[in-house]
């Protein structure tokens, strides 16, 4: 790490208290600026982040867009803003495989030996991810207007939609971390994630209407915070529908599921470093 902020010394549990608010925005910068600098140096790491959104949107609206609701224009209009959640999960469920990967590689044990706050290295990789969803988040609606999305709406709605699903998917973040810690190695956490993410992904709005489903999976996708946010995206663009009660559910969801989460996270990465 190239920053003169940091230097090696061993310290205690305690240092977050020690080094004050100034001294850890200071590292979650140094970290954050480290984090894309390995994203520059390997760019093959954001391919999930520039060419999913392209490879579902192009899967879905011309592989199921006709049959679901009879032509591809309709479909993209149902499609691309339930998207913005379901790409900011998925990218937030990856953190852990790659936390994960930096304690097998040691360079955990690097961490260890810097007088920084330990909760600084987790905030930075939330900065880090939360700026890799903001690009996927571009990449996925500058696609949709190429293949004929309309925004019915405006450009202040358009930010809401991006920016609640950027808050989601920051709360994903944490539990992605805390799983990242908590298995034994970056396939097992891989295959968990896709345990909690398959069915969330498919058990909601976002792909097809939910009356078309049996009762039993109606009355997971009502639950779901995904049709949640796929509901609040598409009244946000598309101007249909409720937006206060899908909205209200969705900040909700996402400031309870930080705060079980995250104070979890950061207690275990200390016990782990």
């Amino acid at each position: 790490m190239t920053t003169a902020t940091l230097t090696p010394a061993r310290v205690d549990s305690g240092a977050d208290t020690r080094i004050g608010l100034a001294g850890n925005l200071r590292h979650i910068g140094a970290l954050t600026r480290r984090n894309l600098m390995r994203i520059k140096a390997d760019p093959e790491s954001m391919f999930d982040a520039v060419l999913m959104p392209i490879v579902f949107t192009l899967l879905f609206v011309y592989v199921f867009g006709g049959a679901i609701t009879g032509d591809q224009d309709t479909y993209i209009q149902r499609l691309a803003p339930g998207l913005l959640g379901q790409t900011g999960m998925t990218l937030a469920l990856a953190v852990g495989t790659g936390l994960n990967s930096d304690f097998q590689t040691g360079v955990m044990d690097r961490f260890r030996t810097l007088p920084i706050g330990r909760a600084s290295v987790l905030l930075s990789k939330l900065a880090a991810e939360s700026l890799r969803a903001l690009l996927s988040s571009a990449i996925l609606l500058g696609f949709a207007f190429i293949l004929g999305f309309e925004l019915k709406t405006g450009v202040l709605e358009l930010l809401a939609a991006v920016g609640l699903s950027l808050v989601f998917g920051m709360s994903i973040v944490w539990i992605s971390m805390l799983l990242g810690m908590s298995l034994r190695n970056p396939q097992a956490v891989q295959g968990v994630s896709m345990l909690v993410l398959m069915p969330m992904q498919f058990g909601s709005s976002i792909f097809a209407p939910t009356d078309t489903m049996p009762g039993w999976l109606q009355s997971f996708t009502k639950v779901n915070p995904l049709s949640q946010l796929a509901d609040a995206s598409r009244a946000l663009l598309n101007g249909e529908g409720a937006v206060a009660h899908p909205v209200m559910v969705v900040l909700i969801w996402s400031a309870v599921s930080t705060a079980i989460f995250a104070p979890l996270a950061v207690a275990r990465f200390r016990k782990r470093t």
